[in-house]
């Protein structure tokens, strides 16, 4: 794709047009001669990533296709140049649509919109992505950065992962080691972080704490003055295995969430944050256990009187999907 092409598509990269700000750089929405939508990532050495990162992205994206991960149109580089046009996602990210806040601190009060039945199928449809990326070819492709604004969504809400700068070929064995731990703070593997080997299960690491944003509605580290909560993987852990997740969930959530629901994804979090990898589950088994979490959301849970409860305040919880 020509400079010029994509000079035209963005209005010579109108600030108006400017939807978003990344690790590569700047993200503009543009207009192709052909009438068709695209997102404009335009490479800005202050942002951190460079060359290394946009010829991954150009060449894993140009390797992989699926509903789940987002589409790359065209690139161009020249010059001092490297630009990445891909399909516009038109509901933006995951993120967005879950909470606002400003410099992990609380800055005003937004519920979220999504239901958890859409929240549930977002996350089937990252899980889906996921499994294909870990299995497409002889030893697969991990990411390295999953995290809330790397899974954007379309104009039907069908989540699509995105940014593939810094995701890396799987091993073979298990005996393979990264030279450098990337990734983003809150969403690290521990277990990679501490031997700098990297394997598919990192990414399984990442997208338990990205269940806990989208049970939750909050970042994975906060400033708080009550120091269990600023880890949100730490803070998730510990209420799950006190069998009363419930408490810190999504305020927006109190009332619409079938227990045996919330007990089931309470429990696929728990595996995903494993400290040890060869505990984790493999996407694929993650992707069956949000569907059957999915299914219980729009079973009505028929109990009687005598019957207990997650917690006396789950017990009002057992409605119709919302």
């Amino acid at each position: 794709m020509s400079f010029a092409e994509i000079v035209a598509a963005t209005q010579n990269f109108n600030r108006k047009l400017l939807i978003g700000k990344g690790g590569f750089g700047k993200v503009y929405k543009g207009t192709l001669k052909n009438g068709m939508k695209v997102a404009v990532k335009r490479y800005d050495s202050s942002h951190g990533q460079g060359i290394p990162e946009f010829q991954t992205e150009v060449i894993v994206l140009s390797k992989i296709r699926h509903r789940h991960l987002v589409s790359l149109v065209g690139y161009c580089s020249v010059g001092a140049e490297m630009i990445l046009v891909y399909e516009l996602l038109e509901k933006g990210t995951l993120r967005d649509h879950l909470y606002n806040w400003k410099d992990n601190s609380k800055s005003s009060f937004m519920q979220s919109e999504l239901s958890w039945k859409q929240r549930l199928e977002i996350c089937v449809g990252t899980a889906k992505g996921l499994h294909y990326l870990h299995t497409v070819s002889d030893g697969g492709i991990i990411h390295r950065d999953v995290k809330s604004t790397n899974i954007l969504l379309d104009e039907y809400y069908v989540a699509k992962v995105a940014d593939f700068g810094l995701s890396q070929s799987g091993p073979s064995d298990l005996d393979h080691f990264s030279l450098g731990i990337k990734g983003s703070f809150g969403y690290f593997d521990p277990e990679y972080f501490k031997t700098c080997q990297l394997t598919h299960k990192s990414d399984v690491y990442s997208f338990g704490v990205v269940l806990l944003e989208v049970l939750c509605a909050r970042p994975p580290i906060i400033n708080s003055s009550q120091r269990e909560e600023i880890n949100l993987a730490e803070w998730g852990l510990f209420w799950q295995k006190k069998g009363k997740l419930e408490k810190i969930i999504d305020p927006s959530l109190v009332g619409h969430i079938n227990p045996p629901s919330l007990r089931k994804f309470g429990e696929i979090v728990e595996k995903c944050l494993k400290l040890e990898g060869a505990e984790r589950p493999t996407m694929l088994d993650v992707c069956w256990d949000l569907e059957y979490a999915l299914e219980l959301q729009q079973t009505v849970v028929h109990r009687e009187p005598h019957e207990d409860s997650i917690t006396d305040s789950l017990s009002a919880m057992v409605l119709p999907v919302a």
